[in-house]
């Protein structure tokens, strides 16, 4: 292996040098083998006749197999095409030792050139198909062995894929089709999953890789809930649309998505709802650089409007939006649009007149503060970005005889332990009341549990905790979350304000909730790492219970009370729930303006307690601010 190595990193000149050497002396024995073979001896050791046609066979043999490309081939990718050049070749050859034997009339029985041939082709190719062999044996040992789950197309794919390159090496193919089993497809032998145990402690896998982009949802959960139990690192083929698309390609593996650990299948979305508030209409999204707002953009910008007015208070994230849509715009020669603006939902005015400007015809409201811990500590600025923001978008939007109004709403807003669930139950109420008056303008919002790969998530925290290598971080043992992934909440969120009456409350079904420490567990386990325990001290991750943080509550809930209708959107629920008239609750945001000049925040609890949020606090008032003045004795 040693030399193979040393003729593998010679200058590619040299190697072909080498090359035709070696042809060379395999044409020659070719020659003398036939010719003992046949007669039992080599007449031409004495004839001169014989040297001048072996001279020029094996240079015209050597001409014909530059002229080929014989040796511009790289033979540890030596493919079926070369090997039958190889042969094509040597029938070339044995065609010319004829032609030679004609003319300068020597001895040559008819076996010898089939002989010939033969020998050579044993001897050419032989040699070839053994240096590939040997260098894909000596790569092999280097690179991480793997099992494929899924030998269907795309497995078969990824294995060719693997082959030829210089991190995988797959061993063997598992699958759930029982005819399936026992086969050899593309060299691999065919699994049942039930073997996968033994299997990966047998042939040493530290991998598994899924090769099942097809597959729904539901389907994967079911075979990575199988895969968690082992102790192997699960990598994932990007998904089937993906792959269609060319955004991805079937060798690129990533991580297993989250999207399949909690196995909810997206269900599909009904374009007639989709298009009826956004199809040759001119639209704006507040907060349109974050989450929730950026993905409401791209689902918008597909449905054709006429323009699409992008809001948002942070340059940078509007600037990443607007390059991205206008590159989606361009690159799709879509007809729509686009209108960076920079604002504050705060300013009123700013608000109205973009709307009339503009001619808005309907509006998303996602502008707002969400993270629960940093509106604990900072409650002016989460009153007035959440509710006063909310309160004079919506006084914009009656001015400006906006269509229809569509606000992000949060389970965070049901029976509130926190100021940010109370600020967006608030700002619910903000609606329901205004829709009870008398304009043209349609209010409705839209409630939800956490979005995956939203800016905060749990999820990038797990990941980044893991590649560390010391320790994830989990709240509380018992805490659950419901989850639904951003494209699919964008979906449901335009369908619901397409079926807004006027001060409708919609509740999307987020599935199942899911413990969060289950999710920690399984990320470690599917990165091929166990869970460190007072069980297991030898595990490599440990979970750290770090305790409920100021205002987070063990679950979310969606619904405030029972009274719950269907939609025509299977995913949409509809909720009946009580308000204030609009009057009386002008009179609250008034003193709760007050307050909020004031930092006055005593008053400022005691107002949202009393309001019909339903707050119930599970800790004292944690503005940083305030508590900074307490300390110091300042009134």
């Amino acid at each position: 292996m040693f030399i193979i190595n040393k003729i593998f990193s010679m200058p590619r000149i040299y190697k072909r040098i080498v090359s035709i050497f070696v042809d060379t002396v395999f044409i020659f024995s070719a020659f003398v083998g036939a010719f003992y073979t046949r007669l039992e001896s080599v007449p031409f050791l004495d004839s001169s006749k014989y040297w001048q046609v072996l001279m020029l066979l094996v240079l015209s043999t050597l001409i014909f197999f530059i002229r080929v490309g014989l040796y511009r081939a790289i033979l540890r990718y030596l493919s079926v095409h070369a090997l039958f050049t190889i042969v094509l070749s040597c029938a070339v050859s044995a065609l010319f030792l004829v032609v030679l034997g004609y003319f300068f009339e020597v001895f040559l029985p008819r076996a010898i050139p089939i002989i010939y041939f033969a020998y050579l082709v044993l001897l050419s190719g032989g040699s070839r198909l053994l240096v590939r062999v040997l260098v894909s044996q000596h790569n092999t040992k280097q690179k991480d062995r793997v099992i494929i789950y899924g030998a269907g197309d795309s497995g078969r794919q990824l294995a060719n894929l693997l082959r030829h390159g210089n991190e995988f090496h797959p061993v063997a193919f598992i699958d759930d089709e029982q005819k399936l089993f026992k086969n050899v497809v593309n060299g691999l032998t065919v699994y049942n999953s039930k073997d996968l145990k033994r299997l990966i402690s047998r042939m040493q896998i530290n991998k598994v890789l899924l090769a099942m982009p097809r597959a729904k949802r539901s389907q994967r959960k079911a075979i990575i809930n199988t895969l968690t139990e082992l102790r192997v690192e699960v990598k994932s083929v990007p998904a089937f649309e993906e792959i269609i698309n060319g955004s991805a390609s079937m060798d690129q593996l990533c991580d297993v998505a989250i999207e399949d650990l909690l196995g909810r299948d997206c269900v599909l979305a009904k374009p007639e709802l989709l298009n009826a508030n956004i199809k040759n209409k001119v639209v704006m999204v507040t907060g349109a650089g974050g989450s929730i707002g950026s993905e409401l953009c791209r689902q918008i910008v597909q449905q054709a409007p006429k323009s699409l007015i992008l809001f948002e208070l942070s340059e940078y994230g509007l600037y990443q939006i607007d390059k991205e849509l206008s590159e989606l715009v361009a690159g799709q020669n879509l007809t729509v649009q686009i209108i960076p603006l920079l604002g504050s939902v705060q300013r009123k005015n700013r608000l109205q007149t973009v709307l009339e400007s503009f001619a808005v015809q309907t509006l998303y409201h996602a502008a707002a503060y969400k993270h629960v811990p940093m509106v604990e500590h900072n409650v002016v600025e989460g009153v007035r970005n959440n509710i006063f923001g909310t309160y004079y978008t919506a006084l914009a939007a009656i001015a400006a005889k906006v269509e229809s109004f569509v606000l992000i709403s949060t389970d965070k807003a049901v029976r509130p332990t926190n100021v940010m669930g109370t600020t967006k139950r608030m700002a619910e109420l903000t609606l329901q009341s205004l829709a009870a008056e008398e304009h043209n303008t349609r209010f409705c919002m839209v409630r939800f549990g956490n979005v995956l790969g939203s800016s905060g998530s749990v999820i990038p925290l797990f990941k980044r905790q893991i590649a560390e290598g010391e320790y994830v971080t989990v709240t509380h043992p018992d805490i659950i979350r419901y989850f639904m992934t951003i494209p699919e909440a964008a979906q449901l969120v335009i369908q619901a304000g397409a079926m807004g009456k006027g001060g409708d409350v919609f509740v999307l079904d987020m599935g199942e909730p899911v413990k969060i420490v289950d999710l920690a567990k399984n990320l470690i386990h599917l990165s091929g790492l166990e869970v460190k325990t007072s069980q297991n001290p030898y595990g490599d991750i440990e979970i750290k219970f770090t305790g409920l943080r100021p205002g987070e509550k063990l679950f979310e809930e969606l619904l405030i009370g029972d009274n719950v209708e269907k939609t025509a959107h299977q995913c949409i629920m509809t909720a009946n729930e009580n308000f204030l008239p609009y009057p009386e609750y002008e009179k609250i945001l008034q003193r709760l303006d007050q307050a909020c000049h004031e930092f006055d925040h005593e008053s400022i609890r005691e107002i949202l307690l009393a309001t019909p949020a339903g707050f119930n606090p599970t800790d004292g008032i944690g503005d940083l601010v305030w508590k900074a003045k307490k300390q110091q004795g300042i009134n």
